[in-house]
């Protein structure tokens, strides 16, 4: 008898007493909920994925300020999104090309919920995240997230995505990959650079 028959046989002692096509139903679990409070723990893990996380009262001019620093000139942004800095001009994303996307300095979008336990980013596609495309071919990232958007574990985030439509995309930090020798990469699966900016 070699290892994997020990180990199956073992597993069919264990199963001798459930009968036959019944499903053993494993018991729920639900983590428990982070402690303290959400934003600021999502602000400090979003952080740790070297995103910049800024507190914005007037959004308007932060976004600004962001673009200033990054000297992003023009962001696209989803048709429906309500924050329009002066200053930087905004190109609606009607279906732009791989093309006109790349030519941006950055992306301009709200998100669904944000996960506080994961420094998570929800995007969904809808009126205020836009279409995936928009947040993955240009190299800058300004993100509003609304503190009433952020909830505390991932299980709450699932349950206020439930009916909503997809696909989602879940987002922890700029574009990162350590795949080829170890070193980390920037960029190569979206943009390299994610701001933050909670309202």
């Amino acid at each position: 008898m070699n290892a994997r028959d020990a180990i199956l046989g073992r597993v069919r002692e264990a199963l001798r007493d459930v009968p036959a096509g019944e499903a053993i139903e494993p018991p729920a679990y639900e983590p428990p909920a982070p402690s303290g409070n959400a934003v600021a723990r999502f602000a400090e893990r979003v952080s740790d994925y070297r995103a910049t996380v800024r507190e914005a009262d007037d959004v308007a001019a932060t976004i600004a300020q962001v673009c200033a620093e990054h000297e992003a000139r023009r962001l696209g942004i989803p048709a429906a999104l309500p924050w329009r800095p002066h200053g930087v001009e905004l190109v609606e994303d009607h279906g732009l090309s791989a093309g006109d996307l790349d030519e941006l300095d950055g992306a301009l979008t709200g998100c669904a919920p944000a996960i506080a336990e994961t420094g998570t980013i929800i995007l969904d596609g809808g009126e205020r995240s836009g279409r995936r495309a928009l947040t993955l071919v240009p190299d800058l990232h300004v993100c509003v997230v609304e503190r009433s958007q952020v909830v505390a574990t991932v299980s709450d985030a699932i349950r206020a995505l439930d009916g909503g439509r997809g696909p989602f995309t879940f987002v922890s930090g700029p574009s990162a990959t350590s795949d080829i020798e170890l070193d980390r990469v920037e960029g190569v699966h979206g943009p390299r650079r994610l701001e933050v900016l909670l309202v």
